[in-house]
């Protein structure tokens, strides 16, 4: 009788609760990665739960953990992580995976990824899982048609072939989109590729005491190009096209150029008409600039503290799971997003994911994320409230393309909303030290 009581007990999976913040189609490719782990074996069970947006996985984790009720993995985006690596709430990746037997090559992690999500002696906290980059898009059809077969590689040239567009009778040269969602592409890319503080302090990486300095770099001056580029009519922006998506601007054949994630890879291709031809390259930079590595954008794993040993052996397996080259195929062929490990990369260019369509140009992203090591300025920001801060120069940018401040003055204030985010974030963590 004790035997057979106590079988059942003995089978049960070990079940624990992994939150993420995409949604849509993503959210169905997530849902999917859970399905697959929880087919590949019998000893373990992840729920897995969208909560319906990055900022609200960050929020309704902290409320959760106060109340003893925290998943055992949560996704948090990339802006999210410092308020992570201070709450002190989390069992450290590096340490999780050795602790369970299992031996990661933290160094297999591409530079730009790794730098992210890693201590300032490069331990690993979190498992990097979905991963993008700014590229630039372009139409090579109508390239064609103004003698070119290249992308632009800086934006003197990008400021030619804009030019020569318009000439050739195109209404939208480029499109891009100045809002808050979106100023990661237009401030953090751009600054990272031409090895440019956002904020002193080497970005934060340094302390909590680092200030907003965009407003005394190139950054102003790529702002005044675009601002000088739209009121030209060389470049169009997503709010002054009638609701039209900068996207499927590009997609549709409206706009010939376009700054956007390359997680977008996947939709353009899908939505595209069959007949036009386009492809991707990196961020443009400019002429005499050397060009450095883009920054990661997307999201990773963070383990909870509070949990059993059971529930944390099955959160390694699970993330050992999403790690293997195998999954990193799987993901990116249903997603926009790109490998995270070379290990992976040289895994999907053996199978030939990167030789055709719709997949062809995605190493673009790759390259940009590789194209140095990273320096102190291109690991990444460490900046609290970057949510907030975003806004604020999204609140600028359109400011500015609305001739309602200059580009300065709409930088510097930017910059005083922002450093008083800084000064809160700071006192509401004071004595803390980043790790």
């Amino acid at each position: 009788m004790l035997a057979g009581a106590t079988a059942p007990a003995l089978a049960d999976k070990t079940k624990i609760d992994f939150w993420f913040g995409n949604q849509g189609d993503i959210a169905q490719r997530v849902q999917d990665v859970c399905k697959h782990f929880n087919e590949s074996q019998s000893d373990y069970e992840v729920v897995c739960t969208s909560q319906q947006g990055y900022a609200n996985a960050l929020q309704n984790t902290i409320a959760a953990f106060r109340a003893g009720k925290q998943p055992t993995v949560v996704q948090i985006f990339d802006i999210g992580t410092l308020d992570l690596m201070l709450s002190g709430a989390y069992y450290p990746v590096n340490k999780l995976m050795a602790d369970n037997g299992y031996k990661i090559d933290w160094n297999d992690y591409l530079g730009g990824v790794r730098s992210y999500y890693a201590t300032s002696k490069g331990d690993m906290l979190s498992m990097p899982f979905n991963s993008s980059t700014a590229l630039l898009y372009w139409n090579q059809d109508a390239f064609k048609k103004i003698g070119k077969d290249a992308a632009p590689k800086t934006w003197e040239e990008a400021a030619d072939d804009m030019k020569a567009l318009k000439a050739a009778g195109y209404d939208c040269p480029m499109g891009i989109d100045v809002s808050h969602d979106e100023v990661w592409q237009l401030m953090e890319q751009f600054s990272a590729t031409e090895n440019q503080p956002v904020a002193s302090l080497n970005n934060g990486y340094d302390g909590l005491g680092a200030e907003l300095v965009f407003n005394k770099t190139s950054f102003v001056k790529f702002v005044t190009d675009l601002k000088k580029w739209y009121d030209d009519g060389l470049v169009k922006l997503k709010s002054a096209q009638a609701g039209e998506d900068y996207v499927a601007a590009f997609a549709d054949g409206h706009c010939q150029m376009t700054l956007t994630s390359v997680g977008d890879h996947g939709q353009i291709s899908r939505t595209a008409s069959p007949d036009m031809h386009w492809s991707v390259a990196e961020y443009p930079i400019y002429a005499g600039a050397e060009r450095k590595n883009s920054l990661v954008g997307g999201a990773s794993l963070w383990v909870l503290q509070g949990k059993s040993p059971a529930e944390y052996k099955a959160a390694a397996a699970f993330l050992n799971f999403i790690a293997q080259p195998e999954q990193a195929l799987w993901w990116s062929s249903n997603t926009g997003y790109i490998p995270v490990t070379k290990t992976g990369y040289d895994f999907m260019v053996k199978n030939g994911f990167y030789d055709k369509a719709p997949y062809k140009g995605r190493e673009a992203a790759i390259q940009s994320l590789t194209a140095s090591d990273p320096t102190p300025i291109t690991r990444g920001l460490r900046l609290g409230g970057m949510p907030q801060i975003r806004q604020e120069v999204g609140n600028a940018l359109q400011a500015i393309f609305a001739n309602q401040t200059s580009v300065q003055q709409g930088l510097d204030d930017a910059v005083a909303r922002g450093n008083t985010v800084l000064r809160r974030f700071e006192l509401t963590y004071k004595g803390k030290q980043l790790p």
